[in-house]
């Protein structure tokens, strides 16, 4: 099936990012992440020389017009690396949907986005709305020719780095509780500050570093009338809805890259121990549980590359995608926990890349939608809702 799915240009694609990876990510990932380090602007801009940020952009826009796959599987290789290299590709966005803006302004951000120099924060979740998005409480007001922006935002990561936040908000006149009134609001920013108007700090977290993720605090921030996105299905939630299922397929690459990376270094150091005058590559209990993580990696890099494949093609494909983002993080925990055993105590240090593998696919379980919100999906899909629910 790998052949069907892999072209010769996907191929080079794939080569390329996995040098990319091994010559420029692995190092600074090794060297940064046990520190806390922020992801370098050099390595961002010789990402976006690679084109990286511009993958599914179009051409006219400095974008490679390819598709979710050709996204995912450069997706998986950095994450190999950093699973946060591989997440900020995610933070380029054409801006062409930004209707109120006029279409030079649109075109000019849309091509620095794509060289990575125009790159968001997305800002959704709350502190008491995290999987339940259709009862996000932040308000945006109309006054005059601006929006006046209220509310309190959690887990908004890349809040200070970005060149600007795209908030979920409801807007001024709807109190309904479900996702009706929901917009997308750009708010431009100053590059390592945050808008006026706005207040935050840093999350403490156990992984997921080069970045700081915050919690906000909007009181009066304001923007111009026409920083909404008005594109797609001119609804905040739906829009959302429909970014998050190409966003989960891009969580499944990066938990299969995190699992790959743990199950290499896992093979290499099996062969490199040596116990009881043997390497523990050859007990029967290693090899079998490096067999199995090897088959779980790729029956979900097969699944993602199905699901992939349905995006690229127009199809509907929201309960394929929780799927492949449920059974991929799910693996992706499992393979890098079987990694940190075969290291055993070197594996708990942070002299091996393994705990870091370990400790960011803990996190795929919880964003993009938790294992629970995609098994609720899948099981809707398949059973239709339960009749004691009742949603709008």
């Amino acid at each position: 099936m790998t052949e069907h799915y892999l072209t010769d240009e996907r191929r080079m694609i794939q080569d390329v990012a996995r040098e990319f990876t091994k010559n420029e990510v692995l190092p600074v990932a090794n060297a940064l992440d046990p520190v806390q380090g922020e992801i370098p602007m050099a390595l961002r801009d010789k990402m976006g020389e690679m084109g990286y940020f511009g993958i599914q952009m179009a051409e006219e826009h400095g974008g490679m017009d390819l598709g979710v796959f050709e996204y995912c599987l450069v997706a998986e290789e950095l994450a190999r690396g950093w699973m946060s290299v591989a997440s900020i590709i995610a933070r380029a966005a054409s801006l062409m949907s930004v209707g109120g803006w006029p279409e030079d302004k649109r075109r000019e951000l849309t091509a620095k986005a794509a060289q990575g120099k125009y790159l968001a924060a997305v800002s959704l979740s709350e502190p008491n709305v995290g999987s339940d998005l259709a009862s996000v409480s932040c308000r945006a007001v109309l006054d005059g020719d601006e929006w006046v922006i209220t509310g309190n935002k959690y887990w908004c990561t890349f809040a200070d780095g970005a060149d600007y936040i795209q908030l979920l908000a409801r807007a001024e006149g709807s109190d309904d509780p479900a996702h009706k009134g929901l917009k997308n609001f750009i708010i431009e920013k100053e590059r390592g500050s945050l808008p006026e108007g706005c207040s935050g700090s840093p999350i403490p977290k156990i992984g997921y570093f080069g970045w700081n993720t915050f919690e906000l605090a909007f009181d009066g921030c304001r923007i111009p009338k026409e920083n909404v996105i008005t594109g797609g299905t001119g609804d905040g939630f739906k829009n959302t809805v429909n970014w998050l299922n190409v966003a989960r397929a891009h969580t499944a690459a990066r938990s299969i890259g995190l699992a790959r990376g743990a199950l290499e270094d896992a093979m290499d150091y099996a062969h490199e121990r040596v116990q009881f005058g043997v390497p523990i590559a050859d007990f029967q209990e290693t090899r079998f549980k490096i067999a199995r993580m090897a088959s779980e990696v790729e029956a979900a890099r097969q699944l993602m590359y199905h699901v992939a494949t349905l995006m690229d093609n127009g199809e509907k494909a929201d309960r394929e995608a929780a799927m492949v983002k449920w059974y991929a993080s799910e693996m992706a925990e499992r393979v890098t926990s079987d990694a940190l055993q075969i290291l055993g105590g070197a594996g708990y240090t942070k002299l091996h890349a393994v705990e870091r593998y370990w400790r960011d696919a803990r996190l795929t379980k919880i964003f993009e939608g938790t294992s629970e919100i995609q098994l609720r999906i899948i099981s809707d899909r398949l059973l239709g809702r339960p009749s004691s629910r009742n949603l709008a």
